[in-house]
């Protein structure tokens, strides 16, 4: 079925143009762009009927109301912030503060409370825009970092909307990320959760972003899938690529051909180096300049006999730290002309303008060395065109580790872009390669980029976001609402024998740093007890408790207590028993030896000692390292267990060991066979009391309830212990 596709960047992917009086659109030049165009003149042109771009024209609405954009393979939806407003937004907020940071040049962030609010008024403007055109079934693809709130904004005005987001930038560790003030970390980052599928360019960005939810929003996430209100929201890495045919056939195309022939006569004999890069301080422009110059020092027979080409595109000039960067650039460069070269030879070809596509082809496949070394960058665009054009097969290409391409080209000779003397000596080294050696490598690289190219991430990335839509609807969350509790109430008061159900961490009570200190208040006693005065009602509270704590806290009360998961049982009126099954504990000693080697390495964390299991707890420690710790000892124990009748449990924030045949199913099983039950309830918040819920789910007596917002086989969910309490005690007053 096709359906149609909202674009949503920064600026719309036009030009405006005035010419003998008349406003001309011509189609922009851009990465994003390309990239787009690419896909949906290709496999995207079976999938989506209409696509709409969204973004700021760059003209006021006067202007753009006589300009004919009609011509173009999209329908444009123009947004038109407040000009000074829309200063703040870009160079303020966008580019001052989360550009430096995010490309890890925090001493050049500026925490402007102004420009902040001009960020959150320009992406409700688009928000807005989009709400007025958007229908039923229709996808937005929000991009970039200008607009990371957009996709939240959207969530709240249509619930059911399909929203993928792509960050085309490094997405920074946590460390760089906390520095953010607290208010505008929340509102970034649950913007970017709004959407069901976050895209980053590498693995790296998306471990970044995940350990930053766990800190700074304190939410957990199962690898790379995050609960988000009642949704499963995905992040991937997705590598950015180019369109491969464009570069490599525009290698014979006569425009090009033209060219190289007039920069082959440039060059001569001489080696020529390229570069091209927007003007930025992220692009190691500066430090590639100094590397070329000690090359040029410590290799004086290149002296008269190489040629770089350097090219930068202008890029935020307005911006004072760009326009002092160009200044320090421009100044490096004529020093160099005029100490190292001559009258008859010039060390250094340097242009501040852009290149048409002819131009860039041209010189990409004249030069023996690409040279392509940003301080950082999110993916680097330049580099895959560069390797995509070379249909001979000849050339080097040295890049930056810093850049996100490198995780794919690892045949590049990679560098560290602070490390002058490093890329002086690779500069030496890639003009000294022989050919067989260039060729390889070349080949290898075209190769993966020919695999994986812009058409292959936009499938990619489309692919994932209809699974996740899939999955979302599959594991529904459905809460229980004031309909859905009358009737339960309905049929609590018409029922003639009831079972309750009920867990006690993270049910009855909210989670405790210190388990010890998690006793049950007065209020909670109180209505327990209210419960149980009814002789119809039994309650039961079954728990991963160990029974002395169950019974130090909630003995006294005319209730059921089940200890340990169901290894132990304290029956109405009776006393502890065990379990058959829970009667070998001899694996004790090895597991705990196990645990207790996590414990080490992951500070504040502890095991919890039961008569019949083991619990190494981790919700104290830090949650990136400690989940990681986690995955790694639920493996440890599942393989050392595999010939042993033991159980791993993998729950909330804590792993489980215990004897086979033991679970909260079982235990609840065996209580509903002991009498004609007419209404049960259960209510559960962990992966344990899943066991229950399937028991009971074709049970047409029974209400299962989950508590918090993951998906679950419970028919209900309900935020918080505090609803469970106002539920139960609605209940107890009837």
């Amino acid at each position: 079925m096709q359906k149609r596709l909202l674009i949503v960047s920064n600026r719309l992917p036009l030009t405006i143009e005035k010419k003998d009086h008349i406003y001309q659109p011509r189609q922009s030049s851009g990465g994003l762009i390309s990239a787009v165009d690419a896909y949906l003149n290709g496999e995207g042109e079976e999938v989506f009927s209409e696509r709409l771009w969204a973004g700021v024209p760059g003209v006021s609405s006067e202007v753009w109301d006589v300009v004919d954009a009609r011509q173009s393979d999209y329908h444009y939806l123009p947004v038109f912030p407040g000009e000074e407003e829309y200063e703040q937004y870009y160079n303020g907020f966008s580019n001052s503060l989360l550009w430096p940071l995010f490309h890890y040049f925090p001493s050049f962030a500026e925490y402007e409370p102004a420009s902040f609010d001009a960020y959150m008024a320009v992406n409700k403007s688009f928000c807005r825009a989009l709400c007025a055109e958007i229908r039923p079934g229709d996808v937005v693809w929000i991009h970039d970092y200008h607009l990371l709130p957009l996709a939240g904004m959207l969530r709240e005005k249509r619930p059911d909307l399909t929203i993928g987001l792509f960050l085309h930038i490094p997405f920074p560790s946590y460390e760089l990320f906390r520095v953010i003030p607290k208010r505008w970390q929340k509102a970034l980052l649950e913007g970017m959760l709004g959407a069901d599928l976050i895209g980053f360019h590498t693995a790296e960005y998306v471990a970044h972003f995940l350990k930053t939810v766990d800190m700074s929003l304190k939410i957990t996430h199962d690898d790379q899938y995050i609960q988000w209100g009642t949704r499963q929201v995905q992040v991937d890495a997705f590598p950015v690529s180019i369109d491969f045919d464009l570069f490599n056939e525009a290698f014979d195309h006569p425009g090009v051909e033209s060219l190289r022939q007039k920069y082959q006569q440039m060059k001569g004999k001489k080696k020529m180096i390229f570069s091209v890069d927007r003007l930025d301080y992220t692009k190691g422009i500066y430090n590639r300049l100094i590397a070329f110059e000690r090359f040029l020092l410590r290799y004086p027979e290149y002296k008269g006999n190489i040629v770089f080409v350097l090219v930068m595109v202008p890029s935020r000039d307005t911006i004072m730290k760009y326009n002092e960067k160009k200044k320090m650039i421009d100044e490096f460069i004529g020093n160099l002309n005029s100490t190292v070269g001559s009258i008859s030879w010039q060390p250094v070809i340097y242009q501040y303008d852009h290149l048409d596509f002819n131009e860039l082809v041209a010189l990409y496949t004249t030069c023996d060395l690409a040279l392509i070394t940003p301080l950082r960058d999110g993916m680097n665009l330049v580099a895959k065109e560069f390797v995509a054009s070379r249909k001979d097969e000849k050339g080097v290409l040295v890049l930056s580790e810093m850049a996100g391409a490198a995780a794919e080209l690892k045949e590049a000779l990679l560098i560290n872009p602070n490390d002058a003397d490093e890329l002086a000596e690779t500069i030496a080294d890639g003009l000294g390669m022989a050919e067989e050696d260039q060729r390889a490598r070349i080949r290898s690289m075209r190769k993966l980029i020919r695999q994986y190219d812009v058409n292959a991430w936009a499938i990619d990335f489309f692919g994932e976001l209809d699974q996740i839509k899939a999955l979302q609807l599959k594991f529904e969350v459905k809460f229980l609402d004031n309909f859905a509790k009358a009737a339960m109430i309905d049929a609590y008061k018409s029922s003639a024998r009831r079972l309750f159900l009920l867990d006690y961490d993270g049910t009855l009570v909210n989670f405790s740093k210190d388990p010890s200190k998690a006793s049950p208040g007065k209020e909670l006693l109180q209505l327990l007890e209210k419960l149980c005065s009814f002789p119809e009602n039994d309650v039961y509270v079954i728990s991963g408790r160990d029974s002395v704590t169950l019974d130090k806290w909630l003995g006294h009360l005319p209730i059921g207590l089940i200890a340990e998961h169901g290894a132990k049982n304290k029956p109405l009126g009776g006393k502890w028993s065990n379990e058959a099954l829970a009667e070998s504990t001899a694996w004790k000693e090895k597991i705990e030896d196990i645990m207790q080697h996590y414990v080490f390495r992951s500070p504040d964390s502890f095991i919890e000692r039961k008569d019949f299991s083991l619990a190494w707890h981790y919700r104290n420690a830090d949650p990136f390292l400690a989940s990681r710790r986690a995955k790694d000892l639920h493996e440890e124990l599942v393989e050392y267990t595999v010939q042993m009748p033991l159980d791993v449990l993998n729950g909330h924030k804590v792993i489980e060991v215990r004897n086979k045949g033991i679970n909260k199913g079982l235990a609840a099983a065996r209580l509903i066979d002991s009498a004609d039950y007419d209404f049960i309830l259960c209510i559960g918040d962990d992966q344990t009391d899943e066991d229950m819920f399937k028991i009971l789910a074709k049970n047409s007596a029974a209400y299962t309830v989950k508590v918090g917002h993951q998906a679950s086989f419970a028919a209900y969910n309900l935020y918080t212990p505090f609803l469970v309490f106002s539920l139960l005690d609605s209940i107890a007053g009837m």
